[in-house]
């Protein structure tokens, strides 16, 4: 092992890996790692989705990091800015010298003898491999990393141009264009409105199935004296950052808690839509799912942009591409320049061939356990030294995946502590572990709304649910606040993790018996209340802790 410490590499420099870099050297003064990104530049999503109206859909307090708190501008911030507040974080933290670009982690496997992983790479720009080693390998890949294209019948034959809004193309001249939009997720309801301001662009959107949406009440723009506040008084950035947390959490209690409440929430919803859009797609865009089944749209003006005479809603569906457009099932021929294919990500596959101790892949793990699975969305029985942020069963589906990323990273900082000062080779979950987590959270999602309806986060759309965490935020926070380290062993891990084991129960007997005191203390008081005597407190005390320990 180097003097510098084990060898960490992160794949990745988006917002996970940016935050489990910055973390590294906060917490521990860690130096001895590298970032490997297969793009030119940091940032992710807000480097990678560049389309017209790009924005975040959480608010800035809390989707951004809690060390890193600003006075911002608006609620939501569009993609260059965006970009920019990670940009100027990995500047700040000194992180672009560990970053290197263009380069793409192709497989790792974890090596018996060794007890690294063995890393092949590529150069994104020249296609020339290279090998490195790790002792420890931190995925920050993501959930929404690789753009899902759908196979249509003829595709092959269109004579206009493709592409994904995921990797929007601005050489693309849309203005005087007949578009085709193929989908209607959240980020159709960002860029069908800004393109719809040319009134020379004909847009036809190809509509599958509905979304819930709701207005976007919290947008606003920060006015000069709230800004002044905050500068003068910082602190108030912290409480605005609880506010809006408590805020998104309330969301969670009304739309996936509590039946009655979603019921409103529900009705609430549908009265909107049908008030912003036009009459002719009443009987069209209200879903028939449960709301909260899929992600919820706010809307920023995709339905006021419906009553335009330019913009066409089609859900009649797509029998097959012809060279100049699209045939409906219904057998309609819409004539097309240009197909914006806005079909979300592939979320069910791991795209690394990362191999473990048992010489299987993540990818062939998710497959034998019907689907994406990790303890936690964190750690995988059979990869040692391996880590994932925004793993498995992740995402919360009503808050900020900023916040859930920072706790993850907190929860690995604890884990990797020991093979970070070298009182641990390796650090992996138990399988039984892994299986008991597994079975709780699925018994928790097999009664959830997520179950009422096609969606990305489940396999294949109505297979297992692996991408959302069944329950509030809050949950979330205490599930991975520590380790339990009666989970996990290792290489050379046993002092450590017996160490930590009998810290943990020390501090449960502490917990113990202060309640223990309390409670012998309030019995005290009362029976004060009626008698005119009692025995002496210290010997109330004494005999209350030797009862019941």
């Amino acid at each position: 092992m180097s003097k510098l410490g084990p060898r960490i590499i992160i794949m990745g420099a988006g917002s996970g890996g940016l935050t489990c870099a910055i973390a590294l050297k906060q917490k521990y003064g860690y130096t001895n790692f590298t970032i490997y990104e297969k793009f030119a530049d940091v940032g992710g999503t807000w480097r990678s989705n560049i389309y017209p109206g790009c924005s975040s859909d959480v608010t800035m307090p809390v989707y951004c990091l809690s060390t890193e708190l600003r006075n911002w501008n608006a609620s939501h911030l569009p993609q260059k800015e965006l970009l920019a507040y990670w940009i100027e974080l990995a500047q700040k933290h000194d992180i672009y010298p560990h970053i290197i670009f263009n380069r793409l982690v192709v497989s790792a496997e974890w090596n018996h003898d060794t007890h690294l992983y063995d890393i092949i790479l590529e150069d994104t720009v020249t296609r020339a491999r290279s090998e490195s080693t790790a002792h420890v390998v931190i995925s920050a890949v993501g959930i929404l990393e690789t753009p899902r294209y759908v196979s249509l019948p003829g595709l092959e034959n269109f004579k206009g141009d493709t592409f994904h809004s995921a990797r929007w193309d601005y050489s693309k001249e849309l203005s005087g264009k007949r578009v085709g939009v193929i989908g209607n997720g959240a980020s159709t309801a960002q860029f069908v409105p800004k393109l719809s301001e040319d009134p020379s662009t004909h847009i036809i959107q190809f509509c599958r199935t509905q979304n819930w949406m709701i207005p976007n009440v919290l947008y606003k723009r920060y006015s000069k004296f709230r800004r002044t506040l905050f500068h003068w008084f910082p602190f108030l950035m912290r409480v605005s950052r609880w506010s809006h947390f408590a805020l998104f959490e309330s969301m969670y209690i009304i739309i996936f808690s509590n039946q009655a409440t979603r019921w409103l929430a529900t009705k609430l919803s549908q009265l909107y839509m049908t008030a912003v859009a036009p009459s002719k797609y009443h009987n069209v865009i209200i879903p028939n799912y449960t709301l909260g089944c899929k992600r919820i749209i706010f809307d920023s003006g995709y339905l006021k942009a419906l009553n335009l005479s330019n913009i066409q809603l089609n859900y009649n569906g797509i029998e097959m591409v012809t060279s100049d457009g699209i045939t409906t099932r219904t057998g309609e021929n819409i004539p097309l320049d240009v197909m914006i294919f806005a079909t979300g990500y592939t979320a069910d596959t791991y795209p690394i061939s990362i191999k473990g101790s048992t010489n299987k892949t993540i990818q062939k793990y998710f497959e034998d356990q019907g689907g994406p699975k990790a303890y936690l969305g964190t750690v995988i029985p059979g990869f040692p030294n391996l880590f994932l942020i925004c793993g498995p069963n992740i995402t919360t589906g009503h808050t900020s995946v900023v916040w859930s990323n920072e706790v993850q990273v907190n929860y690995i900082m604890q884990l990797i502590q020991p093979i970070i000062e070298a009182d641990a080779i390796s650090i992996e979950v138990s399988e039984e572990a892994a299986d008991a987590y597994d079975a709780k959270i699925q018994k928790r999602l097999s009664n959830s709304v997520y179950m009422d309806c096609n969606s990305w986060y489940r396999v294949g759309g109505t297979g297992k649910i692996s991408n959302a965490f069944p329950g509030s935020s809050s949950l979330f926070y205490m599930w991975l606040r520590k380790p339990d380290w009666r989970h996990f062993s290792g290489i050379g891990a046993e002092s450590w993790i017996k160490k930590k084991r009998q810290t943990s129960e020390r501090l449960n007997s502490l917990g113990f018996l202060a309640f223990a005191v309390a409670l012998g203390i309030g019995i005290y008081g009362y029976a004060l209340r009626g008698a005119e005597s009692a025995p002496p407190l210290k010997g109330w005390v004494e005999a209350t802790v030797s009862y019941l320990f």
